[in-house]
């Protein structure tokens, strides 16, 4: 396994420069991605660490969390905002 990309090593985005899901973590074309972006958006008003994704029902990080934790752990994390 990879090692996690340190504190300090990518600037920490700011609230209104989180950007969309990269496509290779959520297609344009995926069929429930409005739904997904409508989570996502509650969640990150709402001030909450994660929302529940409408297909698998497992929890998924906000990008404003991840952007808080400032790092990328390299896991694959659909709105991790550090993928260039």
């Amino acid at each position: 396994m990879n090692e996690p990309v340190r504190p300090g090593s990518w600037p920490t985005p700011q609230a209104d420069d989180l950007p969309e899901p990269h496509p290779s973590r959520l297609a344009p074309t995926h069929p429930h991605r409005v739904e997904i972006l409508a989570r996502h958006a509650a969640a990150v008003r709402a001030g909450t660490p994660c929302y529940p994704d409408p297909v698998t029902g497992f929890a998924v990080f906000t990008a404003r969390f991840l952007a808080d934790r400032a790092y990328c752990c390299e896991s694959g994390c659909r709105h991790c905002p550090y993928l260039p």
